[in-house]
């Protein structure tokens, strides 16, 4: 578990590891659910998942996955809205890079919803981005190398999250691959989400 807001019933974000021939009973996705394949097989009546696959499973969705050969997901419940109705599969080891908004910056988008967006960010070793503010926050997952920016050092395996409103100067000395997700944490002080697009892409 890497955060929990609730109790039976609670907007989380955690990993899930299944072992080989394990199943999860059937279960409803209210207010969706988001997960990317770190290794193994995740399976469901869908379709088989393997590494580096990211499937948005909307509110209302429901299915009764299992894994015939193991594996290790990353996964978002119950942060989407009631009406964002958009299922989402993409394989990111065949999907199309981006240019970002700096040179050395690849972006390639996951999913896209009002001002909620989810994206892989790839860096080349030395690349830096400008100081920039979150409006609804942000949260990475580290895939590759090593993400920085002026607060730390964030090797592969990292989950951070930077709250509504926070700044940062991000950069990369030796190269990454992060996993990202904006706009989702809080709303503005005028009770609607931020409108900034997603930080790193080169179109707003």
């Amino acid at each position: 578990m890497l955060a929990r807001d609730g109790d039976e019933v609670a907007v989380a974000t955690s990993m899930v590891r299944y072992a080989p021939g394990s199943r999860f009973s059937r279960h409803v996705h209210e207010l969706g659910e988001e997960f990317f394949v770190l290794e193994g097989e995740f399976c469901d009546e869908a379709g088989n998942y393997g590494p580096g696959t990211y499937v948005r499973n909307p509110h209302g969705s429901s299915h009764a996955p299992w894994s015939v050969t193991g594996c290790t997901i990353f996964v978002k419940l119950r942060q989407m809205l009631a009406h964002d109705q958009q299922r989402v599969v993409v394989d990111t080891r065949t999907a199309q890079w981006q240019p970002g908004l700096v040179p050395g910056l690849a972006v390639m988008p996951l999913a896209t919803f009002e001002t909620r967006h989810t994206a892989l960010v790839r860096w080349a070793p030395g690349t830096q981005f400008q100081s920039h503010r979150h409006l609804g926050g942000e949260e990475i997952l580290v895939l590759a190398g090593v993400f920085e920016d002026e607060h730390g050092c964030y090797p592969q395996g990292t989950w951070l999250r930077n709250p509504h409103l926070s700044e940062h100067r991000p950069f990369s000395a030796q190269g990454c691959t992060i996993l990202v997700k904006t706009g989702h944490l809080a709303q503005a002080a005028n009770g609607k989400p931020g409108t900034d697009g997603h930080a790193y892409a080169a179109s707003r």
